[in-house]
């Protein structure tokens, strides 16, 4: 079922949760498939609904400082650091984990990956649930992240038992994800630029493809449409390949492809963040037999899109 997201609907919500159920929900960075965070029985739903691998760690989303410690221990000065500066927003950060959230949550870690939304909807679900949910991206496992309330509708349907319809999102991409020790590591870029991040804690270290999991979207098959889709300079593509194929780039259009796609005619790279998922969307709907991705600079959130664009290209 889906609603538009009201004071009544987000109530019918918290309800629906407090039985153990499954919503869908908008955050500033991607809807979001929630649970009870201290419901094994209904964290397990979400794996089922999203045929997620159990190895794979859910973030858990908060409200408030009171809510946050209910799930993690000590927050260590850099941690603090941070949530003074991007909380409530798209940071993601992985704490030691309180014994209470249920092994499945971290797939058996003793951390847990936890975030606190600005988005109105998600906020207000959170007060009216009063406790900690647990919310992968609301999508099947390895797909692109929904950023519409009609991409859940399309792609889980009446698996879940209510998607709140929140509109657009406004980041566009997953959040930050960052461990902080032994030492500070960037686990997952995304909407917050890791060059903001060292600013105030200093350098981030970065994971390697052959590094465990630790937090969420750390996989290597990932984000990736149902069209096959390759990462390449789109102007080394002959002609014949282009036309059952179709093309996204930072703002550079191609000719003779069946369909294509402009992330920001400016070049600016926040506006091609927020619009990655949405145009990717767009072009997997078509039913083309590829789609080209031109690679961009990776600086800045180009970092969190090549990373999203590489994991895609991976399947």
């Amino acid at each position: 079922m889906l609603l538009p997201a009201t004071r009544d609907s987000i109530a019918r919500a918290a309800v629906l949760l407090r039985q153990g159920g499954v919503v869908a929900f908008p955050t500033e960075t991607v809807y979001g498939l929630g649970a009870l965070a201290f419901d094994a029985r209904a964290v397990a739903r979400i794996f089922e609904i999203k045929g997620r691998p159990s190895f794979d760690p859910l973030i858990v989303h908060v409200a408030d400082r009171s809510m946050l410690q209910e799930v993690v221990g000590v927050v260590p000065a850099a941690g603090e650091t941070l949530i003074e500066r991007f909380w409530p927003g798209p940071l993601t950060l992985v704490l030691a984990k309180r014994p209470a959230v249920p092994g499945l949550v971290t797939a058996g870690l003793s951390t847990v990956a936890v975030r606190m939304s600005d988005h109105p909807v998600a906020r207000g679900l959170l007060e009216a649930v009063g406790s900690p949910l647990a919310a992968p991206s609301a999508n099947p496992f390895g797909r692109l992240s929904p950023t519409r309330a009609e991409h859940v509708a399309r792609m889980l349907g009446d698996r879940v038992d209510l998607i709140l319809d929140g509109g657009a999102t406004t980041h566009g991409i997953e959040s930050t994800i960052v461990a902080l020790e032994p030492r500070p590591v960037l686990l997952r870029p995304g909407a917050i630029a890791a060059e903001q991040i060292e600013a105030l804690i200093g350098p981030l270290e970065r994971v390697t493809p052959a590094s465990a999991v630790r937090a969420p979207g750390q996989l290597a098959q990932h984000y990736a449409p149902a069209t096959p889709l390759r990462l390449i300079d789109p102007g080394l593509v002959p002609d014949p390949e282009r036309r059952r194929a179709g093309v996204i780039t930072l703002r550079d259009p191609y000719e003779g492809y069946s369909a294509s796609r402009i992330l920001s005619r400016r070049g600016d790279l926040r506006e091609a963040a927020a619009a990655l998922f949405e145009m990717l969307h767009a072009l997997d709907a078509l039913g083309l037999d590829r789609i080209d991705a031109a690679p961009v600079r990776e600086s800045g959130l180009g970092l969190a899109i090549m990373d999203r664009l590489r994991r895609a290209a991976s399947r």
